[in-house]
């Protein structure tokens, strides 16, 4: 059967849960510097991509998904569920000849963009509720959701300022069609649990490529970032990271595939689900501070944005003419307030207070650290929630090893003050260790970790900042079998 109305009870359940789909569905759709010439920006569609079936030999694509989820339906009885995928559409650029043709260009200049080819993803989302009782046993078949988004060509005209035609953007989007398939079963034991499953999975027909073919040449027909929006309302979703104890064996026997689904929208509600390619914690949610999409999520916003802001008037014109979305970057970005650049600076999570004889006086980064706001009682510094101490001082912690002032290292006494060459050894390495052999360093203090192992804290000798590493402890940490002490007639 084909995809029924949305009813308007869905939009009212997961309103808040789809701004953090959203982030999912538009992970990685263009990349910083935004501009279609960048090199990152020729592979994209990382996440959630389900292909044609003739597609998956070879190229570590699939072409379903299967959602796993645990539910106690109470007082619900229907299923309100959306799909939500990109589906590509293929973007060329092409002039206007004086004679009235049209003819294909890498790319056009104008005054405030310049257009080049590009694939830009259009949202689609199918929709579909259905009664639980109707997800069971062989008639759960008859409730299975069919699309077919036929193949098509678009036309948008390139006009000047004085609205003259300059070209136009072709847009070409392949045929795509899938099936949605959710299975409800009742799971045995004395509570009323039952086993959700919705499988979604490419059907298009796409022939097999005649030479091996491209992950490019498939695209058109996929769906890109595709996840699920699950809700019963009246019902209760079971966390699959944090289950009550009674329904931890049910959990280990779901089985996800290319997926993962997480409890989503108010941390206080469960009947609404996120199923998502990228995997998340329960409950996602945006952080406040965010200006805005910017795409890469694997980038910090502040650096993010402080480098955007640096791209030239003919990159930011190139972002411009690459994608809307990118565009929208570039826009926000060069309009942001002053307020907003610091507030992307950094935030503290949930605070609490700390007594004195619990913490003692220092503030959460020591001395220095910042200080209680001037509305909270001053009983004590203000910690980041859950933390057990202001600050980790092996002088306060009774569980701390003693640590020697001194270490033996080829019959001398190596201590604080003293010189050392650095030799770290392969068997503990890592790749910023292979560069620092043999370089000189003045030894800042023996230590012990929590295990009794004991460590040399150092900072290398020609390291300009080395009087800010000092005021901030921030040291190089080596075992004593990795350094040899330095005598100073060595060259």
């Amino acid at each position: 059967m084909t995809a029924p109305h949305l009813e308007a009870p869905l939009d009212e359940a997961l309103g808040q849960a789809r701004a953090v789909a959203d982030a999912v569905l538009f992970e990685g759709y263009v990349l910083y510097p935004y501009r279609a010439s960048s090199a990152k920006n020729r592979m994209r569609w990382q996440f959630g991509v389900l292909v044609p079936p003739a597609r998956t030999a070879g190229n570590g694509e699939h072409a379903e998904q299967r959602t796993d989820i645990l539910l106690e339906p109470r007082s619900g009885d229907r299923l309100d569920a959306e799909l939500r995928f990109l589906h590509v559409r293929r973007r060329t650029v092409e002039r206007l000849e004086p004679d009235g043709s049209y003819t294909e260009v890498p790319e056009l200049e104008l005054p405030d963009r310049v257009l080049v080819p590009w694939d830009e993803g259009h949202e689609e989302r199918i929709r579909f509720h259905a009664p639980l009782a109707e997800l069971t046993g062989e008639q759960a078949h008859t409730r299975n959701v069919t699309f077919d988004l036929p193949p098509g060509t678009e036309h948008e005209p390139v006009l000047d300022g004085n609205g003259r035609t300059l070209g136009r953007l072709v847009r070409r989007r392949g045929r795509l069609s899938g099936e949605i398939r959710p299975y409800a079963e009742q799971l045995p034991g004395p509570y009323r649990l039952s086993r959700l499953t919705v499988t979604v999975r490419n059907t298009v027909d796409a022939p097999p490529p005649a030479h091996g073919g491209s992950r490019d040449d498939a695209l058109p027909h996929s769906m890109i970032g595709a996840h699920l929006l699950l809700a019963v309302e009246g019902g209760r979703f079971l966390s699959m990271t944090d289950p009550p104890e009674w329904a931890r064996p049910a959990v280990a026997g779901l089985r996800n595939e290319n997926t993962w689904p997480v409890l989503a929208g108010p941390a206080d509600r469960e009947d609404v689900v996120l199923s998502s390619p990228i995997i998340l914690e329960d409950h996602p949610a945006l952080a406040d501070e965010s200006p805005g999409p910017l795409y890469d999520a694997t980038e910090i916003d502040e650096i993010l944005s402080l480098r955007t802001a640096a791209l030239t008037d003919h990159e930011k014109r190139e972002a411009r003419g690459t994608d809307a979305r990118a565009a929208e970057v570039i826009d926000l970005v060069d309009t942001m307030p002053e307020a907003v650049w610091e507030r992307l600076h950094g935030a503290i999570r949930g605070l609490r207070e700390v007594t004195g004889e619990e913490g003692g006086t220092a503030g959460p980064g020591g001395p220095g650290g910042p200080a209680a706001p001037s509305a909270a009682p001053a009983a004590g510094p203000i910690l980041p929630e859950g933390s057990g101490h202001p600050w980790w001082d092996p002088q306060q912690d009774p569980e701390a090893a003693d640590a020697p002032s001194t270490v033996s290292i080829d019959g001398e006494a190596v201590g604080e003050g003293s010189r050392v060459v650095l030799a770290p050894g392969f068997r503990r390495t890592d790749a910023q260790d292979a560069f620092l052999r043999g370089c000189r360093a003045t030894v800042e203090a023996v230590v012990a970790d929590l295990d009794g192992e004991v460590h040399l804290a150092v900072v290398l000798d020609d390291d300009p900042g080395n009087d800010i590493r000092r005021q901030q402890g921030r040291f190089l940490y080596f075992k004593p079998d990795e350094v040899t002490p330095l005598r100073e007639e060595e060259p």
